[in-house]
C-alpha cells in the first residue's frame, strides 16, 4: 500500500490510495467502476499476479480509502489523476484497464498524455463511446429521465439507492448472478464513498462524450463486456467503441451482468490474460 498525491493544492493535497504487488512483471493498471473501490478487483489481482503481472489497483479521489475533496470529479481531472498514478509509480509498458466508469479515464487519458507509457488496454463494461441518448447520439443508453431519476434517488436515500443498484449491477433478466455475500461485499465498497463525489462523478460518466478520445487509443485494445448488462448495456457501449477501433478485439461473456468480474471472474481473468499475452 502507499498514496500518491495526485494534485498539490494551496490548502491541501489530494491523495490517491495505491496497491501494488511490485515485481519485475509488466505493469497492469485496474482502474474501478463507480461507486466503488480498487478492492472491487479482489478476484482479479491473485489471478493476474500468478501470471507474472505488476498489479496496481488506486482508489478514484472521493471513493473507497483515497481523499475526498470537493471538487476534481471531472473527467479531465480523474485522467490526470491516473496519469500521476502512473508517472509517480515510473510505471512503462503498462496495460491500462478501466472498468465501468474507469473506461471513461482509460479514453481520456489517451487524449490527454498519448501512449509513451502504455502497451494496450482493456475497457470492461466500460462507459465509452457515450452513455446520454440524444439526437446526436441516437444510440445511448441512458435518458435524460434515467439519468435525473439516478441522481434524485441518490440524493434522497443512498442506502437504498445502492442496495438496489447493487442487485441491478450483478442481475441479468431480475437474477443475481453472484452470492448475497458477494453483493454484500459490493454494497460495502459503495458505501465508503463520498456522496457529493458519487453525484458528480455520475454526472460525468453520464454526460461526458468520448467519441473524440477513442480514436487516439492508438494500441490494442481488449473490449470484454457481458450480453446480460442491464446497467451499460453492450449494445450502446462495449459493442459501439469495439466498432470504432479498428485494433480492438471483442470478448462477449455470456449470460453475464455489469459485474462480470466477479460473477464470471474465471472467464474475465482469462481472456485479460490471453490479451496481455499477445
Amino acid at each position: 500500500m502507499t498514496e500518491v498525491t495526485a494534485h498539490h493544492g494551496l490548502f491541501k493535497d489530494t491523495n490517491l490510495h495505491v496497491d501494488d504487488t511490485g515485481g519485475s512483471g509488466r505493469p497492469v493498471v485496474l482502474i474501478h467502476g463507480w461507486p466503488l473501490s480498487g478492492e472491487a478487483f479482489k478476484d482479479q489481482v491473485p489471478a493476474l499476479q500468478a501470471a507474472g503481472y505488476r498489479v496496481v489497483t488506486y482508489d478514484r479521489r472521493g471513493f473507497g480509502r483515497s481523499d475526498k475533496p470537493m471538487t476534481g470529479y471531472t473527467y479531465d481531472t480523474l485522467a490526470e489523476d491516473l496519469h500521476a498514478v502512473v508517472e509517480q509509480l515510473d510505471l512503462q509498458d503498462a496495460t491500462l484497464v478501466g472498468f465501468s466508469m474507469g473506461g471513461g479515464e482509460v479514453a481520456r487519458y489517451f487524449s490527454k498524455y498519448g501512449a509513451d507509457r502504455v502497451r494496450s488496454a482493456v475497457f470492461a463494461s466500460a462507459v465509452p463511446p457515450y452513455l446520454m441518448h440524444g439526437e446526436d447520439n441516437p444510440d445511448g443508453p441512458l435518458t435524460k429521465e434515467q439519468a435525473e431519476g439516478m441522481t434524485a434517488d441518490l440524493t434522497k436515500d443512498q442506502d437504498a439507492f445502492y442496495d438496489g443498484f447493487t442487485k441491478d449491477f450483478f442481475s441479468v433478466d431480475g437474477v443475481l448472478k453472484v452470492t448475497e455475500e458477494q453483493r454484500q461485499e459490493a454494497l460495502a465498497l459503495c458505501l465508503q464513498a463520498d456522496k457529493k463525489a458519487a453525484l458528480a462523478c455520475m454526472a460525468a460518466f453520464a454526460g461526458t462524450d468520448f467519441r473524440e478520445d477513442l480514436p487516439k487509443v492508438g494500441v490494442p485494445v481488449l473490449v470484454l463486456h457481458g450480453d446480460g448488462d442491464a446497467t451499460v448495456p453492450l449494445r450502446g457501449s462495449g459493442a459501439r467503441t469495439h466498432a470504432a477501433l479498428s485494433n480492438s478485439e471483442l470478448h462477449v461473456i455470456k449470460d453475464a451482468p455489469h459485474g462480470c468480474n466477479v460473477s464470471h471472474a474465471d472467464e474475465w481473468n482469462a481472456a485479460v490474460v490471453n490479451f496481455l499475452a499477445k
